[in-house]
């Protein structure tokens, strides 16, 4: 189902450790890439802390992760594995990001605290990014013209992680071609699946959302901010039949 690259800008997604992006929305991911949009990865540590494989190691799986995505890759410093802190001048690096790459939609994970800390401060830090890449009086970034972003959607690395209650955006992934990219980037991070079968956690959390919805798998997200659409065209398929 690849198509030709768009016109559109593109989606830039963030994640604390270099997995959490492929668990967490690599299908959305990989289905996006895959429909032409441009796809830049942004990973903020090498997994430093983890149980398992060096931060070399790490981020090689992470590349090889990136390259089966379709998606380009960085990886960005924010005082290392577990120790990310919510502070002002980590917001403005990653808001910097946001003006460089200039994208229409960031992903990032949730702000539930019932996860890894770093995905937490991760999900404030990059809502406070999106929101400081727009000032123009910014003293530290008046080298980058400013940027305001379409649309920030959370994502959940683990069932824990989703917020209860808040509102979702389910994303179908069940294309052969998509599934199988994003199978073979959570595979890539071989270092990590000896904790667990991390792939079948995944794509049994994707089934299950997917029943819910009428489709084999899905994803979800879950919105910053309301949806603004000029139609109601664009909402005719809900996830559940009345």
């Amino acid at each position: 189902m690849r198509t030709k690259p768009t016109t559109e800008r593109p989606l830039l997604v963030f994640g604390a450790h270099p997995d959490d992006i492929e668990f967490g929305c690599g299908g959305i991911v990989a289905g996006e890439v895959r429909r032409g949009r441009s796809a830049q990865l942004v990973v903020c540590s090498r997994g430093e802390a983890g149980s398992n494989g060096t931060p070399t190691i790490r981020a090689r799986e992470a590349r090889d992760a990136a390259r089966e995505l379709g998606a380009a890759i960085e990886f960005a410093d924010l005082g290392g594995d577990a120790h990310f802190t919510a502070t002002p001048a980590l917001a403005i690096k990653l808001a910097a990001i946001i003006r460089r790459v200039r994208p229409a939609v960031v992903l990032a994970p949730t702000v539930e605290e019932n996860q890894h800390p770093d995905h937490a401060v991760l999900g404030r830090l990059v809502r406070d990014a999106c929101r400081l890449a727009r000032f123009g009086g910014l003293r530290e970034l008046r080298g980058q013209a400013p940027h305001a972003i379409g649309q920030l959607f959370f994502y959940a690395v683990t069932a824990e992680a989703e917020p209860a209650g808040a509102g979702r955006l389910l994303v179908d992934v069940s294309d052969s071609e998509v599934r199988g990219a994003w199978v073979a980037a959570m595979k890539a991070h071989a270092s990590q699946l000896r904790t667990r079968d991390y792939v079948e956690f995944q794509l049994t959390r994707a089934r299950l959302h997917g029943l819910s919805a009428g489709v084999e798998y899905a994803q979800p997200l879950f919105p910053a901010s309301p949806l603004l659409v000029e139609s109601l065209a664009s909402l005719e398929r809900a996830a559940r039949r009345f």
